[in-house]
This record gives structure tokens, sequence and C-alpha cells, in this order.
């Protein structure tokens, strides 16, 4: 049997502690799968006093995160501290300059810093693994970079962020509107305190930025990614979206046009024919067109403990092994720069909701902003009272660019017949 693989662990909150539950408890099989013992020589985090659930005195506490480098004891660091900078940031340049493998789940770290950090892994011949990193324990990463490595891919887009599902899919169960939702998601810890990088959809924006640059060969860019959340969706969208056939997901969709690199995270209605639609609760997906495989579709859980650490330990398992190539399946020299696409460009079909004024006149002004952008309607639907005292009016458009869209909503800025900002929603046609 080979030397075992000493490992470093830093972070020990809800994942670190997975990690050390999964080595335990599934030792004997992960040590027959990767060849030899995978050991935790060394431990750091911000509370030495916390109580973990697991048993960390045979473990050798470091006070200082950067000295774990340093150890001629550690051949490779598992970073779970989180932020696209900082401590973090500064562990995984280190660990990969000393020539020693970097494990993390830290999907704003390489987000922001993938392309660096690939490329100084090269330079020392170490292991740069991040599966963890998106969709937690879905092993889409893998399967991008290693079983579809033969195929062009035409897209690939997903359900990105579990917090965003769960309330999506309460909304649609219980009628409710998002903030009596987003409340619950909270006393329940499926929402941080602060939901802001779930709900305004930079979370899945950090994650699709990753998985377009694996699908299409692309430096990675996230500042290109055009992001919208979900705070302003209503319970009235939900139910019209039923009505209409879809269901309401948060979406991040990344695809390689002539234009350039299209990325997007947007709230969108997917037809209840997709499998996307039947994705529920917190549960994450991502599908990946391929020219020769088809349609790949990833379906799990995308967080917790469980999940996140068996994504971990997956990784240490393949440098246990030797298995690890490019970080991102080719070397950096090779990852196009490609220009970013504009989101308004896109064609396709759209959903507009207005909470308008009840009086006469109004739906003639609309439709008239519409007809002079350009903008075909299909359907038209006008429903009970709004939360403010007007009217809902719904539509839905033929196929069109979205920067016609824009323009006729643009023609309406300012109009007393509108309360409040419409809400635009394109409509997922794949």
């Amino acid at each position: 049997m080979a030397e075992p693989l000493r490992i470093a662990l830093a972070g020990l909150g809800t994942v670190g502690a997975g990690v050390v539950k999964l080595l335990d408890a599934n030792r004997a099989l992960i040590e027959r799968r990767a060849g030899r013992r995978i050991e935790i020589v060394a431990v750091t985090a911000r509370d030495r006093a916390r109580d973990r659930g697991v048993d960390l005195t045979r473990f050798e506490w470091v006070d200082d995160a950067a000295a774990l480098v340093d150890r001629a004891d550690v051949d490779a660091v598992v970073e779970l501290i989180g932020g696209s900078d900082g401590p973090a940031l500064t562990l995984a340049r280190s660990t990969l300059a000393a020539g020693k493998a970097f494990v993390t789940a830290n999907k704003a770290m390489i987000a922001h810093h993938g392309v660096e950090l690939a490329r100084t892994a090269e330079g020392a011949n170490a292991a740069l693994k991040f599966e963890a990193a998106v969709a937690g324990g879905i092993p889409v990463i893998k399967g991008l970079r290693e079983g579809a490595a033969a195929n062009e891919i035409g897209q690939v887009y997903g359900i990105l962020n579990g917090t965003c599902n769960y309330i999506l899919t309460a909304m649609e169960e219980a009628g409710r509107d998002f903030s009596d939702v987003l409340a619950e998601a909270q006393a329940l810890g499926y929402a941080e305190a602060d939901p802001s990088f779930d709900i305004d959809g930079v979370d899945a924006a950090h994650k699709l930025s990753i998985l377009a640059s694996l699908a299409f060969g692309t430096r990675i860019d996230f500042d290109a990614v055009a992001i919208s959340g979900i705070r302003h969706i209503i319970a009235s969208d939900i139910s019209e979206a039923r009505t209409l056939g879809f269901r309401v997901r948060l979406v991040g969709l990344a695809e390689l046009t002539p234009a350039g690199l299209f990325q997007r995270v947007h709230a969108c209605l997917v037809p209840l024919s997709h499998p996307m639609a039947h994705v529920r609760g917190s549960l994450n997906a991502v599908v990946a067109e391929g020219n020769f495989v088809g349609r790949l579709v990833f379906e799990g859980r995308g967080a917790g403990e469980g999940p996140t650490a068996s994504a971990v330990v997956a990784d240490l398992i393949d440098i246990a092994r030797g298995e690890y190539g490019p970080a991102f399946a080719m070397p950096v020299d090779s990852l196009a720069a490609i220009g970013a696409a504009k989101a308004d460009a896109r064609t396709g079909r759209f959903y507009l909701r207005f909470a308008v004024a009840d009086r006469p006149g109004v739906l003639a002004e609309i439709t008239a902003a519409m007809r002079d952008a350009g903008v075909s309607i299909e359907s038209l639907i006008q429903r009970g009272a709004a939360a403010d005292g007007g009217v809902l009016l719904v539509m839905v458009t033929h196929t069109v660019s979205e920067a016609a869209v824009n323009d006729a909503l643009g023609r309406l800025e300012g109009s007393q017949s509108l309360l409040g900002q419409p809400m635009l929603m394109p409509i997922l046609d794949v």
C-alpha cells in the first residue's frame, strides 16, 4: 500500500466537520478506492472551543492557516474558509506555489481568481480541484471536464441556488408571497440572515461563470454575467405561470454565440415539459447540451454538510490516485478570451407583468408601446385587483429580441398608468 495522502483542513464549519465525519464513516471504502489512506494531520478554524460534533483532539490544531503550507507532513490543503479574497486566497496561492494539492468548495474565489490559480497550479505541477464549488454533491464539474470532454457543448444552464429554488417551490405550493416564504426559510436555516448573495443571483452567477469556462473552454468572466434575482416575484407571477403551463425558476444560462459569450442569471418561466420544471425544494440541476452526447441532466442536493463533503472527498480520492489534469480541462493558455454578448441581444419569448390603474385607455397605452417597439403579443390576461388598488395585466410575447421589449418598457417609463415596476421574465424555450 502506498504512503497515505496527508491533508490539512482549513475551516471547520458545517462542511469541514462533514469532511471529518465522512472520512471516518467510509474510511475503509475510501482507502480501497483511493489506493491509499487519506489522513487529516492538521486543522485550523477561528474558534477552537466550538463544539462541532466530531472529535478533533487527534489532529494538530494550527492557529494560523498560512502555516499549514510549510508543514512537511502536509501533502494537500482543503480550504473551506470561504470568501473570494482574504485568508482563503492567500492560502490557495501559497499552497499551489509550494507544489502542494489544493481542494476548495469556494465558488467565489474560483469565479474571481480561478485562472490565476490554475496557472500557478500548472507551473508547480500541483492539483487544483473544486468539484464542491458548484452544485454541492452533484458531480457536474467532473461530468463536464471528463465525461463530456469529447463534445462541443452548445449550452449549459441550470438551477444553481437551492435557497431560491426552495423559496419559489414554497410559493408555488402555498400561494404565498416572497417575503413571507423568505422569513420562513431563514427560520428553518435554508436562507442566511443576510440572504442577498442567494436571492439576488450572485451565488448562482459565481457557479455559472465556472460552468461556462468548463463547457466552452473560455476564461472565466464573472463580471460579464448579467445578474437578476427573485426579490420582486409575487404570488401572482407563480399562479399566472402555472396557468400558462410554466413554473418559475431562477436559471443560470451560458451559451457561446457568434456575438460572444452569453451569461445570465435570471428568473425564467420553464415549460412543464422540461425536466427543470420538476426540480423542487432545495435541489439543484444542471443541463448541458452536447453535439454528440445530447442532453445531459445532473440533479441532486446542491449544498449542505453531506453533499458538499462528498464532493471534497471525491477530489481528494482523485489526488490520492494521481488522477488530475488542468483545472479547467485544458491548459490556461488554451482557454479562449471571448468577449461578452449583450444580454438584450438574445431573442425569445417573454413574460411581462404590470400593475396598472383601473381606468379606460391603459391597455391601449401599453399595447401601443409594444407595437411601436416592434413587440408582438401572443397572449394577454387581465385579472383581479393588484395589492396597491389597481389591476394586474400579464402578457406573453411572440419571439422577439429582449432589446425590443426593453424599448417598449422604456416608452412606458414614467407613465401614470403603471403602479410600480413591471416584471420581465424570459421564457426558457430549450
